[in-house]
This record gives C-alpha cells, sequence and structure tokens, in this order.
C-alpha cells in the first residue's frame, strides 16, 4: 500500500488538500438545513377550527372580545380552556358564554369536524405546508410521511449513488448531485399541491446522498494518512455550522416557500465551481486508469509547490508502485462483496447497526423540536451549539485513542442519556431538555466519527459501495424514528426506551471493529482480510 507515499511526494497536506477540504465542505453546511428543514416548513402552529359570522372572525380570531366569545360558543374546550384543535359545535352554543355554565367544555352538545377548514396562529410561523394544505387532524399523518418521504428518497441516493461513484467517479456523481438538489429543492417551493411537494423533496433527498458520500471521499481520499482525522472534524464542524444557519434563516424567513428556496438556490453554485474538483487518484488507479491517474498527481504537485516531485512521476513509477490497484480494475465489484470475506463481512455487519442507531435516535431528537416547550428557534441553535464541545472532544479522542473508542462510547452515552429522561418528571423541563441536548452532542460525535471510521475500514475497490450501504442504514433509521414516536400514544416512555436501547446495542457492536488509528487505507478487499 504506496499511495500514501505517492500523496507525501507531491506535497502531502499542501495547498491543494487545504483548497480542496474547504470547497468540498461548502455543499455540506446546507445538507444540515435540508435533513432538518421540516422543523420549520412543516411546523404545526397552533390551531382550530374556522369560525366566522359575514367574515368578521376570518384569520386570526383573538384580537376582539366578540371573536373571542364566539370561539368559546363555537368550538368546545378542555379543561383548561384550551380551545379543541379538530370539531366545533353543529351549532353556536351561546349558553356556555356564562360563566356559571354547568358544562364549559361542551361535552354534551353535538359536534362535528371542522367543515369549513382552520384557522392557525401565524405568530410563529408565517406559513408551512401544514398550514399551506391543511395537514392537520385527520391528515396530520401526512406531515410525517412527507419526512419519510425525503428520507426514503436519501435512503435510495444512498444506493443509487454509492454504486454510480464507485464506477463512474467521486466527481461526475458530484456534480451532477448538485445540481440535481439545486433543480428539484427549487421546484419545491413551487410546488403546487402536497403530492408534486413530496415528489420534489423525494428528489432532493437522493441528491442529498450524492453529495454526502462523494464530498467525504473526495476529502479523504485526497488527505494524508495522518490529516484524516483533521479534515473529518473539519467536514463535521461545516455540518454544524449548517444548523445554525438553518436557525438564522429561519428566523428571519417565516415562510416555508421562501426558506425552501434559501436552502437549494446555492447549489447552482457549487454546481458550478464543482468542475474545479480533481477526481481521485486512487480511484482512477483502482480502476486501471493509471495514465488519469498521473496527470492528477502532476495537478496537485503543482498547485502544492511540488512540480519538480511531480515530473518525476511517470506511468512506469506508477504501475510499479501501485501494481495492487491496476490488476483490481480486472474485477467488476458489487455490494456483494460487502458480505463475500469473513473480515469484510464483520465490517459491515457492525456498521449496519452503527448507521442505523445512530441515524435512528439523531432524528428521533432532532425532528421534535416543537416539544420542547421553548422557542424552536432557540432550541435549533442549542442543538447546534452542543456541536462544537462534542465533536472537538470526539477528534481528541480518535486521534489519541483511536476510533474503535470514541464510535462505542459516543453511542453508549448516548443512548444513556436519552434513556435517561424515562426517570425524569414532565415537569422538570429543564433537565429533559439537558440529557436530550447531550445525548444530541453525543451522536453529532457519532456520525463525525462513522463518516471517518467507515471511509477507512472498507477498501478503496468497494469504498463508495460501503459507504452507500452506511448511508442506507442510516436512512432507514431516519425513516423509522418518526413511526417510533407515534408509540408516545400507548405509552410515553415507550419512544425513550427505543431510541435509548438502539444505541447502547451498537456501541457494543462497534467494539467488535478494528482500529484503524495510523493504519494506512487498505486499496483492496485483500488488504482488509490480511489486517
Amino acid at each position: 500500500m504506496t499511495f500514501a507515499k505517492l500523496l507525501d511526494q507531491v506535497g502531502g497536506m499542501g495547498r491543494f488538500q487545504v483548497i480542496n477540504v474547504m470547497l468540498l465542505s461548502v455543499p455540506m453546511v446546507l445538507m444540515a438545513a435540508h435533513n432538518l428543514l421540516q422543523n420549520f416548513t412543516a411546523a404545526v402552529p397552533g390551531h382550530h377550527c374556522r369560525v366566522t359570522i359575514n367574515n368578521t372572525c376570518d384569520g386570526n380570531t383573538t384580537k376582539g372580545m366578540n371573536c373571542r366569545n364566539l370561539l368559546r360558543a363555537s368550538i368546545p374546550t378542555d379543561s383548561n380552556r384550551v380551545l379543541h384543535k379538530c370539531q366545533r359545535f353543529v351549532s353556536t352554543q351561546w349558553q356556555f358564554l356564562n360563566p356559571n355554565s354547568t358544562a364549559p367544555g361542551g361535552t354534551e352538545a353535538e359536534m362535528e369536524p371542522c367543515l369549513d377548514g382552520w384557522t392557525y396562529d401565524s405568530q410563529v410561523f408565517a406559513s408551512t405546508i401544514v398550514t399551506e394544505w391543511d395537514l392537520v387532524c385527520d391528515f396530520r399523518t401526512l406531515q410525517q410521511m412527507a419526512q419519510s418521504i425525503y428520507m426514503a428518497g436519501v435512503l435510495v441516493g444512498a444506493v443509487a449513488f454509492g454504486g454510480l461513484s464507485d464506477k463512474f467517479g467521486r466527481k461526475a456523481l458530484l456534480i451532477w448531485s448538485c445540481l440535481q438538489m439545486a433543480v428539484s429543492g427549487s421546484c419545491a417551493a413551487f410546488a403546487p399541491s402536497f403530492t408534486a411537494y413530496c415528489i420534489f423533496r423525494f428528489l432532493s433527498g437522493m441528491a442529498l446522498s450524492g453529495v454526502g458520500l462523494n464530498c467525504v471521499s473526495l476529502s479523504v481520499e485526497w488527505t494524508p494518512m495522518h490529516s484524516r482525522a483533521t479534515v473529518s472534524m473539519v467536514t463535521g464542524y461545516s455540518y454544524s455550522v449548517g444548523q445554525f444557519i438553518l436557525a438564522g434563516m429561519a428566523y428571519a424567513i417565516r415562510g416555508w416557500r421562501g426558506l425552501q428556496l434559501a436552502v437549494s438556490f446555492p447549489y447552482f453554485a457549487f454546481f458550478l465551481y464543482g468542475w474545479w474538483f480533481t477526481e481521485s487518484a486512487r480511484w482512477y488507479a483502482t480502476a486501471g486508469k493509471l495514465d488519469e491517474a498521473l496527470k492528477e498527481l502532476q495537478k496537485v504537485a503543482r498547485i502544492n509547490g511540488q512540480k519538480e516531485q511531480g515530473q518525476k512521476l511517470s506511468l512506469e513509477v506508477l504501475k510499479a508502485t501501485l501494481q495492487k490497484e491496476a490488476p483490481s480494475a480486472k474485477s467488476n465489484f458489487t455490494a456483494a462483496d460487502l458480505v463475500r470475506t469473513p473480515a469484510v463481512r464483520r465490517v459491515t455487519c457492525c456498521l449496519c447497526f452503527v448507521w442505523f442507531s445512530t441515524s435512528f435516535a439523531y432524528y428521533g431528537l432532532a425532528m421534535d423540536l416543537q416539544n420542547f416547550g421553548v422557542s424552536v428557534y432557540l432550541i435549533q441553535v442549542i442543538f447546534g451549539a452542543v456541536d462544537i464541545p462534542a465533536k472537538l472532544i470526539a477528534f481528541i479522542v480518535i486521534c489519541y485513542f483511536g476510533r474503535r473508542i470514541t464510535q462505542a462510547l459516543t453511542l453508549i452515552l448516548a443512548g444513556l442519556s436519552i434513556a435517561s429522561n424515562i426517570f425524569v418528571p414532565q415537569d422538570m423541563q429543564i433537565l429533559r431538555t439537558v440529557f436530550a441536548v447531550f445525548g444530541k452532542g453525543c451522536l453529532a460525535a457519532s456520525f463525525n466519527c462513522v463518516f471517518l471510521y467507515t471511509g477507512e475500514l472498507y477498501p478503496t475497490v468497494i469504498r463508495q459501495t460501503g459507504m452507500g450501504f452506511g448511508n442506507t442504514m442510516a436512512r432507514v433509521g431516519g425513516i423509522v424514528a418518526p413511526l417510533v414516536r407515534m408509540t408516545g400514544e400507548y405509552s410515553p416512555s415507550l419512544p425513550l426506551l427505543i431510541y435509548g436501547a438502539a444505541p447502547i446495542v451498537s456501541g457494543i457492536a462497534a467494539c467488535f471493529l478494528p482500529e484503524t488509528l495510523n493504519v494506512p487505507l487498505p486499496d483492496t478487499i485483500e488488504d482488509v482480510e490480511s489486517q
């Protein structure tokens, strides 16, 4: 395995690598915005049945005393005098305005669904897909369906783009993914119907997988061994920065269409400068295109100020030093190679648990911001802020103690903190939020680690296929997470128990993975088996 020596010869972690990582990190910033976008675009504002008399109380019905009285007489309330969200009286019950009324909730009066639609509180959200298409009451499950459809797109993209980038290269698929994200995301902002919106969100999810997979691979495959953890931390922090940007953009742009467009349109710029990216010479070598690999290595040497060293390279030198990569091009590798041999099979099985549980618990927490009892914008900032110390600590542990212990520790701690909320009373909101934020920080660190760890565990010939499989399991977790939240209708503690148990089990599974600290990247399956 001599590709590491070739990287050192053309400048190591030089000017090219720094520019490459910075430019690749920018598209990853807005990946967080797309993943968590529906916290704002699909938020459910306060609502109740629309009640009007000669259109005098349409819209915000809490302004005048007459309108408030009309609401009390038209819509049943609970014991706390909160208006029912999904039902109204068949006929106006003026007697309930009497403070001595024996049935203020109106439980004895005949009721009906909101036949004239709903009135929404626009103080926090000017518009969302929920208010646009009335995704409340009997249609409330469609809100979660929209997020699941998006995650299904991410899953399909992970499968499709993972294999395609191993076949056609990282650069081409990255450019295409940025274009697809820009077009489909922008079209979603102008969607005329909920069905069209879901279709465009599905395509955006596919594109997001392509962006993430190929940005990580182009970063890792051009980075010397001693700098891989640093590069992983930089790309991880770019995702964290995206959470801050999302909170700020959502606070400034309260309409869902404007926010959707704002996080999608920049990908047109990423598409344009994506043509500058240099294809992975490591991928060229494993694909048998040594002449192209030579051109890219010499280009990198020139940018790094090592032009003379680059000129010393030749096809004969590459053939001699990369003799393992060239023969590998004679074979076609498929997803079956992830489980064909014992060592790679063990890696795949363990990473399956790690990817699934990290995403499953992460989105179980991150997509439930409205239930924390504080401003959704503030909690988004807090959830983003916790990533900074969490990922920094994880980076230190990764560099000095290894990937395996970091992966296992972050998952187990996350599971314990989430499960701890089972024993915290509902009225202790601050303590419950602290446990949730700590768990989210651990899961963010776990994500940071598993991206690096997966890229180091799989050999070059199936690295993108392995990354795609890992992302597939992560998206399965993201799809399942909202469904688990629905089990809270049977027992309030059940979702927390499931969200907490999954990372603990996966943390134990991570202990069976091999350590990759200071180990060169494997290029062939035989390299992994021999390690």
